[in-house]
């Protein structure tokens, strides 16, 4: 008896050392709406799972629901279904409608591969494994249990999982909000030791810019994280900022990539103190990019300095979830800014309050972002300089050890983006 125990200790210890072996070379591929919302892309969404395979790497898929707003299966049309007939409908049944849209995503693209003779499984956010907490809507990744993954890649598999999405230890189906897809990715590559996460989306890359806005905005070769996640924060479209701070923590290399195209897209690397770790090969740069962020609202309250009289403010403020930002506080009054959106309830607070303030809406904030650049000289003065020559007035400004931000008005963003652009030679 005890023979038999130990021989079957040894097939699981060789199995899982197999196992081990097989999974040494992974990549996790993300592909998002428009990758997956027609035929014609779907067969491009092929082509790159094949080029992996022909490299000889174990593949793993996350996808995003179909298309964007206004198509059948997006994710803000199912939620739509709901709130147009009830708009105080509970997180929870939200989360459940919406979970579907990367269901039908993963079926498809599976049936895609079939007929391509790539052999793929489809797998929800539990199937997969990803426990998440209870915060309906805007879920954070617990912990992941990678082993049916395994199991179906030491088949030879491909493994597409709804992106988006998980589970509770308690069974309940789960959003991990906008973004969420990105997360998904970067989190199943943490957990899989993968050698890279590739995320497909419809440009070549993070650009220094958005290209819409600033025509001679250039596709970013290489980039950090840190610079990548303030680019994030601070408006530019790129990547969640949850997935990066997962990339991050798991020292995982990113890619974004062009789904309808070769090129070789924009690489999110990690430094590590100790000298270990991926580097950049380029020469690193003062500035990165510039990104930007509509309909900020700047508040000015006017109140002499008291240390309780600040605390009931920031403490009424943090219980009506109300989020500030670029905030000044002096001694005769406080400035801060919010998003447009929150304008009428941080009004109606301040009026119960009895508070004195004034307003200016329909701002922007549009920022640089660049290697520790906060105490380098003339950084400040070039953008003083290059936006009062265009007559565009600085409302307010902050800034950290890797960005500096700009409040100007709404009309005034557009030409501040390109001016700014221009002055710190970032088309070059």
């Amino acid at each position: 008896m005890a023979f038999k125990h130990n021989l079957i200790i040894i097939y699981l210890n060789i199995k899982l050392y197999i196992l081990e072996v097989i999974l040494l070379d992974l990549i996790v591929q993300k592909f998002g709406g428009t990758s997956v919302s027609t035929k014609e892309r779907r067969v491009m969404v092929v082509n790159k799972i094949q080029e992996a395979i022909n490299m000889g790497l174990q593949v793993v898929v996350v996808v995003s629901a179909m298309g964007r707003r206004g198509d059948p299966y997006a994710t803000d049309t199912l939620k739509n279904l709901i709130i147009e007939e009830n708009p105080n409908c509970g997180l929870r049944t939200l989360d459940f409608l919406m979970s579907c849209g990367e269901a039908i995503s993963a079926a498809i693209l599976v049936s895609t591969l079939d007929l391509y003779g790539i052999k793929a499984i489809p797998m929800t956010g539990y199937q997969a494994g990803i426990i998440t907490d209870e915060n309906f809507g805007n879920s954070e990744i617990l912990a992941i249990n990678d082993d049916k993954i395994k199991a179906h890649l030491a088949k030879g598999e491909v493994v597409i999982i709804c992106g988006f999405q998980g589970i509770t230890k308690e069974g309940e189906i789960t959003t991990l909000g906008r973004g969420g897809s990105d997360t998904s990715a970067t989190a199943i590559g943490v957990a899989l030791g993968a050698k890279c996460v590739e995320i497909y989306t419809d440009v070549d890359g993070i650009m220094t810019a958005d290209p819409n806005v600033v025509p001679s905005a250039k596709i970013i070769d290489e980039i950090n994280y840190e610079e990548v996640f303030q680019m994030a924060e601070k408006g530019a479209k790129v990547i969640h900022p949850r997935a990066v701070e997962i990339a991050q923590k798991g020292s995982m290399l990113v890619k974004i990539k062009n789904t309808m195209s070769s090129h070789p897209g924009t690489v999110i690397y990690y430094h590590r103190k100790n000298g270990e770790g991926l580097y950049s090969t380029q020469p690193t740069k003062l500035l990165t990019a510039i990104t930007h962020k509509d309909n900020i609202a700047q508040i000015s309250i006017l109140m002499e300095d008291d240390l309780e009289n600040d605390s009931i403010l920031l403490s009424k403020l943090a219980a009506a979830a109300i989020s500030i930002d670029m905030i000044n506080f002096f001694l005769d009054r406080k400035v801060f800014t919010v998003e447009n959106s929150e304008l009428p309830l941080l009004t109606r607070l301040l009026n119960e309050l009895n508070i004195e303030y004034k307003f200016i809406d329909n701002c922007s904030k549009v920022t640089i972002v660049g290697n520790r650049i906060t105490g380098i000289p003339g950084v400040m003065a070039t953008i003083v300089k290059a936006l009062a020559k265009e007559g565009i007035r600085i409302l307010q400004s902050s800034d950290s050890h890797s960005t500096i931000s700009c409040l100007v008005k709404n009309e005034d963003a557009k030409k501040a983006l390109n001016v700014l652009h221009e002055a710190f030679q970032l088309h070059l």
